[in-house]
């Protein structure tokens, strides 16, 4: 990968997520006590051992810091740069062993998704990138899909929305749907090009998306809210709407098709 702007950050990514190896070869998933947030979101004791190590290896001095796992520190309002991240995103998978989980790490950079790293230990792959330094996926350059029709497309769908019944809407689309857990590992196989669109219109935070965002952004995809707006992260709430992302050639089209699903903001 050629040098950027960033590659001091990268360089600490890979770090990052060469140390969450250790804490996951700890752990067996599918076998792993599960405790229960408000809300009925699981939690176990990886998720918090990896925020400690991520924090570890990432922050530095004058930096800023957003983690699912961390009370948040809201002086990340008035930093430039600022790490979100979801230590174990695909919680829910992890604890029942289903493959489709992942640390996904973010730089915001004056509240837009510069630099990016996903890892998901049961696959064995790791995606990183940043913008204008591009995308790799397990050490090899990858980009987004380059498809310019829905038609056949492959779009990653939340497993839990559809087990809820929220993409029944779309069974008559012109596109393949295929259930998978963990929205940061979703958009990271968009950003690689291993499918073309994924999509949520229901709510999200920042460190759902972030990473996956950044890597989407590095290997030439396409990112938007479902207002049509590119994504902001490092806000104070840190709850978004919902999130689109996808090759460079299918977003008009794929903003178009979801407009009539889309509600207007009460």
């Amino acid at each position: 990968m050629q040098k950027s702007n960033y590659s001091d950050v990268v360089a600490r990514i890979e770090s990052a997520i060469e140390a969450s190896k250790a804490v996951f070869s700890r752990f067996t998933p599918g076998e792993i006590a599960t405790e229960y947030k408000t809300g009925h979101d699981p939690v176990t004791e990886a998720d918090r051992a990896l925020d400690e190590v991520l924090r570890k290896n990432l922050l530095r001095d004058g930096e800023g810091w957003l983690s699912e796992e961390s009370a948040d520190d809201q002086s990340r309002l008035f930093k430039s740069r600022v790490w979100v991240v979801d230590p174990l995103d695909g919680t829910r998978e992890f604890v029942e062993g289903i493959p489709e989980f992942c640390v996904s790490i973010a730089m915001v950079e004056r509240g837009k998704p510069v630099a990016g790293g996903i890892y998901n230990p049961a696959t064995n792959e790791t995606f990183i990138g940043s913008v204008g330094f591009g995308l790799t996926y397990n050490g090899e350059s990858a980009r987004a899909s380059q498809s310019n029709s829905l038609q056949g497309a492959l779009v990653l769908a939340s497993r839990s929305e559809t087990k809820r019944g929220e993409w029944k809407e779309f069974e008559n689309a012109p596109f393949k749907i295929q259930p998978m857990g963990s929205v940061a590992y979703k958009l990271a196989r968009v950003a690689a090009g291993l499918a073309d669109i994924t999509f949520t219109l229901v709510p999200k935070h920042e460190w759902d998306v972030a990473g996956g965002a950044a890597l989407v952004l590095s290997g030439g995809g396409r990112v938007r809210t479902k207002w049509k707006q590119d994504l902001a992260c490092n806000r104070k709430n840190p709850k978004l709407g919902g999130l689109i992302a996808c090759g460079p050639f299918l977003e008009n089209q794929l903003m178009n098709f979801l407009a009539p699903h889309i509600k207007p903001v009460e």
